[in-house]
């Protein structure tokens, strides 16, 4: 294992980033000189310097514990489970930000695509798919694009694919991470047949079509993050919420509701 300097790493992400020392410094309210200093080792930083500079550069929180680690500090950012104690009121606040959504999908994925919590109108689609694609941890990208999953069911799977790809690229740019690469490249590296790749990136929506009891479910989604969060957890999770995109797919929606739950979504 590579054993990395804190001014290695600062280093790294400048150029991930893009920048130059001149860049940051301007940014962080620093020296030019100072940055360089940092980089080479010739000056060793505070940890509060390490945080101005991971936040220019914007950092995810993990790996602002590791340049703290690397400057020989304690990280500062804790890491807990969502169903952790200390995290009561963020999980109750996303517990209702999905139920708030019904009778249409939403849920819960961490930044491996892992699904964490769904709401009720993800239920029946899940009945779809091969239990063992349902064994913890459930992917949304394999359940998704996996034949056994809602891979049979989407119509426009070329265009979901070239949307998953293009997202998790955007992901890996911004944040390398080996496992995420991996589920890449088992799933979405591009081949001759992905011909849709540049006509997703030009258009502002593709939606996700699915074939369901002989019906057409035309849906897009929207994701939400955590705006200023101060634990790893939260800094990693997102909502994505599904919605649908014609009045026959709203129509399904409400449809189910009244099936399922009765003319209430109360619980």
């Amino acid at each position: 294992m590579i054993v990395y300097t804190v001014g290695e790493l600062l280093r790294q992400w400048r150029h991930r980033r893009g920048l130059s020392q001149l860049d940051l410094a301007i940014a962080a309210d620093v020296s030019a000189r100072h940055v360089s200093l940092v980089e080479t080792g010739k000056s060793r930083p505070s940890a509060d310097m390490v945080l101005r500079l991971a936040d220019q550069l914007h950092v995810p929180l993990r790996d602002r514990n590791r340049l703290l680690l690397a400057a020989g500090f304690a990280p500062r950012f804790a890491e807990r489970p969502l169903d952790d104690k200390a995290l009561g009121a963020a999980r109750d606040a996303v517990r209702r930000v999905l139920h708030a959504h019904e009778p249409y999908p939403a849920l819960v994925f961490d930044r491996r695509w892992n699904i964490l919590m769904t709401n009720r109108a993800v239920t029946p689609f899940l009945a779809q798919v091969s239990p063992d694609l349902l064994r913890p941890p459930v992917n949304l990208v394999r359940l998704g694009l996996h034949p056994r999953g809602f891979a049979q069911l989407v119509v426009n799977l070329a265009d979901v694919r070239a949307v998953f790809r293009a997202r998790i690229t955007r992901q890996l740019a911004v944040a390398p991470d080996p496992e995420l690469t991996a589920l890449y490249e088992e799933l979405l590296a591009p081949g001759p047949q992905d011909a849709t790749e540049e006509r997703v990136e030009a258009d502002v929506v593709i939606p996700m079509i699915l074939r369901v009891g002989g019906r057409e479910i035309r849906m897009f989604s929207t994701i939400t993050t955590f705006g200023t969060p101060m634990d790893i957890t939260l800094d990693e999770i997102a909502v994505e919420s599904y919605y649908p995109a014609d009045a026959e797919s709203a129509s399904y929606f409400e449809e189910a509701r009244v099936r399922n739950w009765g003319s209430s979504t109360a619980r």
